[in-house]
């Protein structure tokens, strides 16, 4: 059964940060809405999605879609100054740690409405950090300074080859810069976050072992085996190893990080086929009490 309809989009306005262009006003986050067919006399499941570098939460069908049709409430949305209809700024792309602060403000911003339901928290690529950090997974401040000031090579960012330059020119190195990173290591943790699912997970050279170990909640994971944006061995497999409760698989031998956005996938069955695991995932690990 496919569900179709498109959702209802606004942006809601974080008055606690500033809009990284016009410091003067607050951090918007759009939010793309679906909600359940079937009413139901209890909280539906509300699965948060959160999509990779550069892209939004327009794009994100092959997940969002599946979540739908499995009858969850589902919210996407776009971060600030890292998707593509708002257009990007280097702090989107570098500031990696504002992302979990916008999954959080978005749920606060839904519980005003009406009580929510048990949620998760579904990430692509850099979503995939994001996911994460909701759960526990902590930025290394130091590494990220190594990154800022090139003692660590930063991988190239297509959607933004310029961007460690723009950030520099907007905020120079130095104390004072590196004592705002400290805020990168702080704990994001959304208690109100019961499972995590991360396809092809980026940031995770960044995490600190520790606090990966010290995740409780179900984290599913998948990855391509010929993924060079992402590599399994440095940003996947901390995850994997570190969190106790994780349990993934790659997603085939030959699945690149592009096919799961790109137009023309060399493995068109694999976006498919994760959305339909994450919807499983989810349906198990966010089911009511007693339902």
């Amino acid at each position: 059964m496919m569900i179709s309809g498109e959702p209802s989009i606004r942006v809601v306005h974080d008055p606690s940060r500033s809009d990284v262009r016009d410091p003067g006003r607050p951090r918007p986050v759009r939010l793309y809405v679906w909600e359940p067919r079937r009413p139901s006399p209890h909280p539906t499941p509300l699965v948060v999605v959160s999509h990779g570098t550069g892209g939004s939460g327009s794009s994100m069908e092959w997940l969002t879609g599946p979540l739908r049709e499995a009858g969850l409430r589902v919210v996407a949305l776009d971060h600030h100054g890292n998707n593509f209809v708002d257009g990007y700024e280097p702090e989107g792309f570098l500031h990696v740690w504002e992302r979990p602060r916008d999954v959080s403000f978005a749920l606060d911003t839904l519980a005003r409405e009406r009580p929510l339901g048990p949620v998760g928290v579904a990430g692509f690529s850099l979503g995939g950090y994001t996911a994460a950090a909701l759960v526990g997974a902590r930025v290394d401040p130091r590494i990220l300074w190594a990154v800022l000031t090139g003692e660590i090579p930063l991988p190239d960012i297509p959607e933004f080859p310029g961007a460690l330059a723009a950030l520099r020119k907007k905020y120079p190195l130095d104390e004072s810069s590196r004592r705002e990173l400290e805020a990168a290591g702080a704990d994001f943790t959304d208690p109100r976050v019961r499972a995590v699912f991360q396809v092809a997970p980026g940031v995770g050279a960044l995490v600190t072992p520790e606090s990966l170990a010290a995740v409780r909640v179900p984290v599913g994971i998948r990855w391509g085996g010929a993924d060079t944006v992402n590599p399994y061995e440095v940003d996947t497999r901390p995850y994997l190893e570190h969190i106790p409760t994780a349990r993934g698989r790659s997603a085939g031998p030959d699945v690149r990080h592009d096919d799961f956005f790109a137009p023309e996938p060399a493995d068109p069955a694999v976006r498919v086929r994760v959305g339909e695991e994450a919807a499983a995932f989810f349906r198990q690990h966010l089911a009511p009490d007693g339902h």
